[in-house]
């Protein structure tokens, strides 16, 4: 038994009936194929426009604060490591830092970063949470 379909009968302009034609022309297309997978196309991307017309505006808008968000981090991540390096100047055990002083602030700094690289890479967290996000107390 054949699916049930409903007869429709429309008109098209000659060029477009031409291109119709060929694409008909393999013995394993029909026309009726043919406009049925184009109309299914249309009606999909509408569905597309409509979804977008609903919830772009928010998108966009987590968009705009997902970059505010990042910015932040960055800065903060900056900060925190301009902080850092200062701290570990000031505890070089010298009264003005030098050239010295200065070396052994960036050897302290570069262990600093290979230990937090290696806390993170590791999901260890200092303040007892690990990176599924949940937290020993």
């Amino acid at each position: 038994m054949k699916p049930h379909r409903i007869r429709h009968q429309f008109l098209l302009e000659p060029e477009l009936s031409e291109k119709l034609d060929n694409l008909s022309r393999d013995p394993s297309t029909t026309k009726s194929a043919v406009v049925a997978k184009a109309v299914e196309a249309f009606i999909e991307r509408r569905g597309e426009y409509e979804l977008d017309r609903r919830y772009g505006m928010r998108l966009d808008r987590l968009s705009r604060e997902l970059s505010h968000v990042r910015r932040d981090v960055d800065m903060t991540l900056e900060s925190l490591a301009l902080f850092i390096r200062f701290s570990i100047t000031l505890h070089a055990h010298t009264p003005v830092p030098d050239k010295a002083t200065q070396a052994i602030a960036q050897e302290r700094f570069d262990k600093f970063v290979e230990q937090v690289g290696r806390q993170i890479a590791s999901g260890k967290r200092s303040l007892g949470k690990d990176k599924g996000g949940g937290g020993e107390g």
